[in-house]
């Protein structure tokens, strides 16, 4: 706006001159400079007007449209956050928007699975609690009443049972310390091979019992692991005790101890009723079951979720492969070798 009268009055130099002559051509000059000057200044006020109610006019426009949505989510969060595991948030058409209300549901979903595995998990304890706190209620009433006498085989029957409880307080309080990647580890360097030869040991009576072949087959040169020596045996007790509850008679287990690039491998194979793809990393998470499986009436479902604990408090991992139902699984815990 500044420059536009001094383009007019060169414009007007150049067209002809003064208009009408001497101080009348000055003065008409100066006259359209004004006005033209206060045209300009005021199309340019009118354009400003329009483009901030425009830009404001938009503006609410698209905050009505975004605050809508982020109202309904926020009101979700809030009624997830209260226990409602069932809310859900309609899908915004905004493709952002969209994507965090899709996460919103996502979240109400596997809270609300959480939640379940949880009350279960609680009924289950509360299960496994009543059967020898009974047995040892029975036990020291008799003996009080003089019913049973307080022999040693009566006696060993009710320490049974407290070892039994014992157990269980000790794999929940294992789950709690490997969640929170507080497992107290004991290291010593050792050949894997002679740790796994030796929970495999333990277990072949079962799975003779069981009619099911089990084989080791370990690597033909030492393999030197920095490990916990009962945390690793826990975790191939627990693999193949797995196994053997997954696979009918008949069946076989192979369980292996190989070295890979920088590493050593555990790896318990079985012929059982395998997993479909979506179990394959679920059957690590807490209480979590394979429906319908074989092995859903045994423990707690919390083994592999220690398991993995362990691997990894071991700069490790653990992992789950099956071609699918029926096809058997594989199971693979890979772990650094000792350094010199």
């Amino acid at each position: 706006m500044v420059l536009t009268p001094v383009i007019f009055d060169r414009q007007v130099r150049m067209s002809g001159g003064s208009m009408g002559g001497g101080g009348a051509g000055q003065g008409y000059r100066q006259q359209l400079i004004v006005d033209v000057t206060i045209a300009v200044a005021e199309a340019l006020a009118v354009g400003l007007v329009v483009g901030v109610l425009t830009a404001a006019s938009a503006g609410v426009i698209v905050a009505a449209r975004v605050a809508k949505p982020l109202r309904e989510m926020s009101a979700a969060t809030k009624r997830i956050a209260a226990g409602e595991y069932d809310a859900r948030v309609d899908r915004p058409r905004d493709q952002e928007l969209a994507a965090l209300a899709e996460a919103v549901n996502t979240l109400g979903g596997t809270l609300a699975e959480t939640e379940g595995r949880r009350t279960r998990l609680l009924g289950e304890v509360a299960h496994e609690m009543r059967t020898p706190l009974t047995i040892i209620d029975g036990y020291v009433e008799g003996m009080i009443d003089g019913i049973v006498p307080p022999e040693a085989e009566q006696l060993g029957k009710v320490s049974d049972e407290v070892r039994r409880l014992r157990r269980l307080s000790d794999d929940l309080s294992a789950l709690s310390r490997a969640e929170e990647g507080r497992l107290d580890l004991t290291l010593r360097q050792l050949d894997l091979r002679d740790l796994v030869g030796a929970a495999v040991g333990r277990l072949r009576p079962q799975a003779d019992d069981a009619g099911i072949r089990l084989d080791t087959h370990l690597a033909p040169v030492e393999v030197p692991v920095l490990v916990d020596a009962d945390r690793i045996t826990q975790v191939v007790t627990n693999l193949v005790g797995n196994a053997i509850r997954a696979t009918p008679e008949g069946g076989a287990i192979d369980v292996s101890v190989v070295e890979d690039p920088g590493g050593a491998q555990i790896r318990v194979a079985d012929t059982g009723e395998g997993l479909a793809a979506a179990e394959l990393d679920r059957v690590f998470e807490r209480f979590y079951r394979v429906p319908g499986g074989r092995t859903g009436g045994g423990g707690s479902g919390i083994g592999l979720t220690i398991a993995r604990g362990i691997a990894r408090a071991h700069g490790g991992q653990l992992t789950a492969a099956s071609a699918g139902p029926g096809q058997g699984s594989v199971f693979t815990m890979r772990m650094p070798r000792a350094t010199d």
